[in-house]
């Protein structure tokens, strides 16, 4: 489900965000990292609204670095332009 609109999507069209042990935010690309995991659509829009209402934050009890959001936008778009590029090309 999707942190920020509360939509069911299928798991291909989320990213897991996880909170370390170490009290670290990263991108899990496996979906497979130990830790706890809040899940957003691939939507540019998502990362704005997070942003802006701090729902990391809130989800994960720790302030989130606007450096993160960007590295989070810039991995979404990158996701986004990939998987248009191999379903142009089926």
């Amino acid at each position: 489900m999707d942190l920020i609109t509360r939509q069911m999507f299928p798991k291909k069209e989320l990213v897991r965000i996880v909170r370390t042990k170490d009290q670290d935010i990263k991108i899990d690309p496996t979906g497979k990292a130990p830790g706890r995991g809040a899940y957003i659509a691939m939507d540019l829009k998502n990362i704005e609204v997070a942003k802006k209402k701090k729902i990391f934050d809130q989800a994960f009890g720790l302030k989130i670095e606007d450096s993160f959001y960007q590295e989070l936008f810039e991995y979404i778009e990158h996701k986004i332009a990939r998987n248009e590029l191999f379903r142009s090309k089926k």
